[in-house]
């Protein structure tokens, strides 16, 4: 059984982070007064996302991560159906994101309701040292969605 945990950005696995993330100076910034979710499931932390105001009645999730042999099982969906009311009872009225332009969690966000809002070009190409791949296809703009709640 998955358990859903409000947790300090502090425990939550980097190694976890970064299969969403592949850049730890990255997540180093924004995890600073981070909300944080963990899905936990016999007492080890398998899943989390972490979430943080940009701007009044807007968070932003900057990072969503389910360990390998775990994806595929709705445990992504589970941390978001979690976030979703708790953002929403302490006032938040959107939550945005970026994520590439292709790929499994466009779609997997998508479905959530996410609606795109906007490009930013060169994202991936000028934040991060190395290049990601994706389907042997490589990102470069980020797409920026939004979730009224």
């Amino acid at each position: 059984m998955i358990e859903i945990q409000h947790l300090d950005a502090t425990q939550i696995p980097m190694s976890l982070l970064l299969e969403a993330d592949p850049s730890e100076a990255c997540i180093q910034r924004y995890l600073n007064g981070a909300y944080c979710l963990a899905a936990v499931a016999e007492g080890e932390i398998i899943g989390a996302c972490v979430a943080k105001p940009i701007a009044e009645n807007t968070y932003e999730i900057f990072n969503l991560a389910v360990y390998p042999a775990f994806q595929q099982q709705g445990i992504g969906s589970q941390l978001l159906s979690a976030l979703f009311p708790r953002l929403k009872a302490q006032g938040v009225q959107s939550v945005v994101l970026g994520t590439g332009t292709f790929g499994y969690q466009l779609t997997f966000y998508q479905r959530l309701g996410f609606r795109v809002e906007g490009v930013v070009k060169d994202f991936f190409l000028d934040h991060y040292d190395e290049a990601i791949f994706e389907q042997g296809i490589q990102h470069q703009d980020m797409l920026r969605l939004r979730l009224a709640l």
